[in-house]
């Protein structure tokens, strides 16, 4: 935990307990259904956790606003942010029903209630949100499309994408045709992992 708080000194002792609860519960889930390679289960909370928390370095959700994570997988990034942001309500959605139960399992253990998980895809979910957050589910060029409307008309200051995504990505924003605003994550974080993390912002139209 010494790396969360490290990087993000304000987390209270009760966040700072939940994220050690996250990585238990995970680690237990992960021997039933594989979330993650055993490798990166190893270096949870530098890759997975800190990864997720990525977001909040770019980003501040403001209290009561609404976040959809689409592609979850196993809760992230929104099982972190949901416990770095305590009154900004999150709502996890993944098409495999299995990861999507673990999700909900984890989220009730830690006690998120901030937290809803529902197996869909992103173009069939009907509610309106004020930010989109996503670990590298597919190319901008796919993915945009399937969440362009998912946002509200009058969002929070900031409104859109925020996409976790790595490597050299000018072919791929070209591609898109999309305005978009790249943080390097290495800016914030020393470690060797997130020398080519990014996060891509597209603002909501």
């Amino acid at each position: 935990m010494n790396l969360l708080q490290h990087y993000f000194p304000a987390l209270t002792p009760q966040q700072l307990q939940l994220f050690q609860q996250l990585e238990t519960e995970f680690r237990a889930t992960n021997e039933a259904i594989n979330l993650v390679s055993r490798p990166d289960m190893e270096n949870f909370t530098e890759r997975h956790v800190l990864h997720s928390l990525g977001i909040a370095k770019v980003v501040q959700f403001p209290k009561g606003s609404a976040v959809l994570d689409v592609g979850t997988g196993g809760g992230l990034p929104g099982l972190p942010l949901a416990i770095m942001f305590p009154e900004v309500h999150f709502h996890l959605v993944d098409s495999i029903g299995k990861k999507i139960r673990a999700v909900q399992f984890m989220a009730a253990a830690l006690g998120l209630p901030n937290v809803t998980a529902e197996q869909t895809r992103a173009e069939q979910v009907r509610q309106k949100f004020d930010f989109v957050v996503s670990r590298a589910v597919a190319r901008l060029a796919t993915f945009h499309p399937w969440i362009a409307h998912r946002f509200k008309p009058q969002g929070a200051p900031g409104s859109g994408l925020y996409y976790l995504k790595g490597g050299d990505l000018t072919e791929e924003i070209a591609e898109s045709g999309l305005k978009t605003k790249v943080t390097n994550l290495s800016d914030f974080f020393r470690e060797e992992f997130y020398e080519t993390k990014k996060v891509v912002f597209v603002p909501a139209k």
